[in-house]
């Protein structure tokens, strides 16, 4: 590696090596050649185009898809003593004409700039005479129509590579399967030999799968492990949102919401104060996160199903960026699975998309229904593997199974003798042999099926029901009243009898009894507590100061670093990772004067 870059790791960033792949990618950009990078959030894919870029000389421009992302990065790096901008709509026009004139003055490392900016004529031909270092091209999975998350305008980006074909481009993402990296590679016309695929695995987040049973209680369950810790909790819809951070503000929580249904200066205020904050829940929909640059999300949880694996991934790989542990739960049921795919099904997406996106839904299915290790079964959906990783739930407590078969063929036989019209609820109740008025006036107490289930309770069967609709045995009819239908394929499962493993429901409580309390104070001695915290203080002190978030000032990694090594003096304090000189010189005083009154 050349000196370079190292010296610009550890003056800029305050770190000694590299980790992962970062040294090739790097070594590979600096001397002139295109990169495709696939790494995980928190792994560093910023370094891999940020050290080339201020190596390398001349600008380099960074596609990225929101202004708040941007604005987030460029706060962090020229807290960090680089010189970068972004050019959006927002800018008034006397800074727009300062930052052209440093442009083309040189006087810039890095600019930032949103795809639809970019592509506008004006913009193009301005760059057009600028020594450009390198283009690099982030959340490059909205390049594919078969990614998660299309956006049309980074189809456009196209035109970019031809006008810029001597330039070194690199495109960088942390969640695309291999349709989408075929795609990306494609458009961007950078040969597979320059792809670097760093893996999946997020080993510091734990996850967590439940069925629902109580969606508010298994919520407050969870919250109350990360007392004093932000969050993002995500919903379906936009009336979800709004009324479930208004139960978690009785709850005692500092709770906003955040949809794209909202005012945008609401949705800016909400945002910036989630970024500012040390202990804010934000509740939203997937209109909020992608980009997000906040370090010290602690905890993800989703109420509701999300659209495929790549979008799980991608919003829980919103906790724990700064590699400290960190925690997700998701919820899911009967309804969940039923509105997936009936917005599938009503989207006017041509047939081969919808039948890509039912494939999607059932890998996600599969990975809620696993008894085996959920780190092994997400990993495998991206083509990566990993032993049983001891940080998810069924590792923790593996799931029972048992012989669902003869359980299955009830279910079905109810549903079809009670004329395939009706919902879960009123199907479990004829199989238990619920005695009530309903049941007897459509005359359902006198078919077969009636009372041949009591060998499970109400909430088992519900589950059996869950499974075989995941299982696609079961069909549900959402724009209807709910109603349960056989699929085709229960059909063929009554005709041929197959064994049906399924499994057995845990007690309400057990699960989230069990799962340790997970914080970032977990890697904290505790003798380091209150130093700690004092550092915190003095970190939000400054943020303030200056109206920024407080992860820009330090991570919370480096202030467990400084709170377990108390440096004493400037020279100590050079050997904890995470400062380079800028932050060297403009905060050591103040945190080693906070360490010095808890020597």
């Amino acid at each position: 590696m050349t000196a370079t870059a190292l010296e610009i790791l550890k003056t800029v960033y305050g770190y000694d090596a590299f980790k992962g792949p970062q040294q090739r990618i790097i070594e590979h950009v600096i001397a002139g050649n295109n990169a495709f990078v696939l790494m995980p959030t928190g792994g560093g894919k910023s370094l891999c185009y940020q050290i080339p870029a201020i190596a390398r000389p001349g600008l380099g421009l960074v596609v990225s898809p929101l202004l708040a992302l941007m604005a987030d990065q460029v706060a962090a790096l020229r807290q960090a003593g680089v010189r970068a901008a972004a050019l959006n709509s927002d800018l008034s026009a006397d800074d727009r004409q300062t930052l052209w004139r440093d442009v083309h003055g040189g006087t810039l490392d890095l600019l930032y700039v949103a795809p639809e900016t970019l592509m506008r004529t004006d913009v193009l031909e301005r760059l057009g005479g600028v020594k450009l270092s390198l283009i690099a091209i982030d959340e490059a999975h909205c390049l594919s129509q078969w990614g998660h998350d299309f956006r049309p305008s980074y189809r456009q980006l196209d035109a970019v590579v031809a006008r810029f074909a001597d330039t070194p481009r690199m495109a960088l993402t942390a969640t695309a399967d291999e349709p989408t990296r075929a795609e990306i590679l494609s458009h961007l016309a950078i040969a597979e030999t320059d792809a670097f695929i760093a893996g999946f695995d997020r080993p510091n987040i734990r996850y967590a799968i439940e069925e629902k049973d109580n969606p508010r209680a298994q919520l407050k369950a969870f919250l109350k492990r990360h007392d004093g810790e932000s969050g993002i909790v995500y919903c379906l819809s936009k009336r979800k949102t709004e009324e479930t951070a208004a139960w978690l503000r009785e709850q005692g929580h500092d709770a906003l919401c955040y949809h794209a249904g909202m005012d945008k200066a609401a949705r800016e205020s909400n945002q910036m104060r989630f970024q500012h904050g040390e202990a804010v829940v934000m509740v939203a929909t997937i209109a909020f996160g992608m980009g997000i640059d906040k370090p010290d999300v602690r905890f993800v949880a989703h109420i509701d199903l999300p659209g495929s694996i790549e979008a799980y991934y991608q919003e829980t790989g919103r906790a724990g960026r700064d590699g400290l542990p960190s925690e997700t739960l998701m919820l899911y049921g009967s309804e969940d699975i039923a509105l997936r795919g009936r917005f599938i099904e009503e989207s006017d997406a041509p047939d081969q998309r919808k039948r890509m996106e039912r494939q999607k839904l059932d890998a996600l299915l599969g990975l809620a229904e696993t008894a085996g290790c959920r780190r092994q079964a997400l990993l495998a959906y991206f083509g990566d593997r990993s032993a049983p990783c001891g940080n998810c739930d069924t590792c923790a407590e593996p799931p029972r199974l048992f012989d669902g078969t003869t359980s299955a063929q009830k279910a079905l036989s109810c549903i079809y003798r009670t004329g395939e019209r009706f919902g879960q609820a009123y199907v479990v109740d004829v199989l238990l042999g619920v005695e009530n008025d309903r049941i007897a006036q459509l005359g359902h107490d006198r078919v077969s099926t009636f009372g041949i289930g009591t060998e499970h309770d109400n909430r088992t069967w519900r589950a059996i029901l869950r499974q075989l609709i995941a299982l696609r045995l079961v069909d549900v009819d959402l724009a209807g009243h709910g109603g349960l239908s056989i699929a085709a394929a229960g059909r063929d499962f009554l005709r041929d009898k197959p064994t049906l493993m399924l499994r057995v429901p845990q007690p309400p409580r057990a699960r989230r009894d069990k799962l340790a309390r997970s914080a970032a104070q977990s890697s904290l001695a505790d003798s380091d507590r209150e130093l700690f915290q004092a550092l915190r203080a003095k970190r939000m002190e400054i943020a303030r100061t200056q109206n920024v978030p407080p992860y820009v000032i330090f991570h919370d990694k480096t202030l467990i670093e400084l709170a377990a090594a108390r440096p004493a003096s400037r020279a100590e304090l050079e050997n904890v990772p995470g400062i380079g000189e800028a932050k060297l010189d403009r905060y050591g005083p103040a945190f080693l004067s906070v360490i010095a009154d808890h020597a």
